[in-house]
């Protein structure tokens, strides 16, 4: 390579910086370093995991391209991590309440809204470590930071949490937590008071703004125009923003295209709904806040009903524990089942003909043959996955879900619940198939 390293380092990072924006380049590479650079091969050292999988999946050709562009030649890009690069941040969070300080602010934040509670999975992964990562540098990692996804996945949940660790860290951190409503509201009292003023000194001379459900600001043309500008000043200065929303900045409407392009310029992270197994580390972690245990076969049985809401999980939890109390019973897989006995309104309208239908094309058996007398196994077990989802996803009684498959009685479809349910606790296999084809009637569930 025609340059020593410390002569390439800095050219390439001018060459970076003049081929994308400023912002990206205080995000992601403003804290690499080399690790070794010859004409056959450029290691850089990056300073987390999150940074290191992004500048590989979205930058590489960006680096390539400057790499030549001052060498002269092609190098093979590697990247490695480096701890130590990461900003320097205080060892220990002081130990101060959150709480009484957010409250003191004016806002508030649930105590059980932490990193602590926050259970991470493939759903929900990046956003996680993006809003760790600006507890670590805020107003410089990821700013703005634009969570999106359905209701109920934990976009509040990671914006309280981001405000607990900030706020322990730096107790006069001057933070504003409110949603787009109370924004919108706020605002258009300023203007019947004639307090625009103190409304922007408000918004505009704080260290880090949260808005939950950003997509209301749709409905209110003149807010659009204020937080525009109050964005600006923030952003300008550097100060930290993080917005949610229900969908992607590209899936909103109503919104000025100068806002939307103000979202995307940042790390934009989606959430999605929490797999299976994500599902049960939830509900251990919300059981185990509220101070109980719950039985396995309890857990898995909820985490195989609700697969799309956080809050639905919770909510079931509440439920089955409170119809324990009322009917003075241990909590068990029986007691779960009553509790529960109402579909959820995701599979409220799912029909035997279409379960039918699914496990037919699933297993390659016909109709005709699930609702016969055959008792062949490979007619018979599709024909128990079929009862048992029945007995999930519909509202049928026993006696009726029996009078689908040929007549049988209800003794015979507890049967097959009963065995389905054990052996999806023990097969991950079929428990995989149960929620592939628990997905499927939900999607034609919604369609419909």
């Amino acid at each position: 390579m025609t340059l020593s390293q410390d002569d390439f380092w800095p050219a390439f990072l001018e060459s970076v910086r003049s081929s994308v924006r400023p912002q990206q380049f205080e995000t992601w590479f403003r804290h690499l370093k080399p690790k070794e650079v010859t004409p056959e091969s450029l290691v850089i050292r990056a300073p987390n995991q999150f940074i290191l999988t992004w500048l590989r999946d979205n930058y590489i050709g960006t680096i390539r391209q400057a790499a030549a562009a001052v060498s002269g030649f092609e190098p093979h890009i590697e990247f490695v991590l480096d701890p130590s690069l990461a900003p320097p941040i205080e060892s220990e969070p002081k130990q101060v309440n959150a709480v009484d300080i957010a409250r003191r602010q004016g806002f508030r934040i649930n105590e059980h809204y932490t990193f602590e509670d926050f259970v991470v999975g493939p759903s929900n992964r990046i956003a996680h470590a993006a809003c760790v990562a600006i507890t670590e540098a805020p107003g410089c990692t990821y700013n703005p930071l634009f969570l999106h996804g359905s209701v109920g996945l934990g976009k509040s949940h990671l914006l309280q949490a981001t405000c607990h660790v900030l706020l322990q860290r730096f107790p006069d951190y001057r933070i504003r937590y409110l949603s787009c409503e109370q924004f919108v509201n706020e605002f258009i009292s300023a203007i019947q008071r004639n307090d625009l003023l103190n409304f922007r000194e408000r918004y505009r001379e704080v260290d880090a703004l949260m808005i939950d459900d950003i997509q209301f600001l749709s409905r209110a043309e003149r807010s659009q125009e204020e937080f525009f500008h109050t964005f600006n000043a923030l952003y300008n200065s550097q100060r930290q923003i993080v917005l949610t929303c229900d969908v992607s900045p590209s899936e909103m409407s109503g919104l000025e295209e100068r806002l939307l392009s103000r979202f995307k310029c940042g790390l934009v992270s989606r959430l999605d709904a929490p797999s299976y197994e994500t599902r049960i580390a939830i509900l251990r972690k919300k059981a185990a806040i509220r101070g109980i245990e719950l039985p396995t076969d309890v857990i898995e049985y909820v985490a195989s009903r609700i697969s799309s809401n956080i809050r639905e999980l919770e909510g079931a939890i509440t439920k089955i524990v409170g119809y324990a109390s009322l009917s003075k019973e241990f909590v068990d897989l029986s007691l779960a089942q009553e509790a529960l006995h109402e579909p959820n309104p995701h599979t409220r309208t799912v029909a035997i003909e279409d379960i039918l239908q699914a496990i037919s094309r699933y297993f390659n058996v016909r109709i005709a043959d699930l609702q016969s007398k055959k008792r062949h196994k490979s007619i018979a077990f599709p024909r128990q996955i079929c009862m048992h989802l029945a007995r999930s996803l519909t509202n049928h009684s026993l006696g009726e879900i029996g009078g689908y498959f040929g007549g049988r009685d209800h003794t015979t479809v507890l049967y097959a619940d009963t065995k389905i349910r054990d052996q999806a606790k023990v097969d991950n296999q079929l428990q995989r198939t149960l929620t592939n084809i628990t997905c499927e009637l939900q999607k034609v569930s919604t369609a419909g």
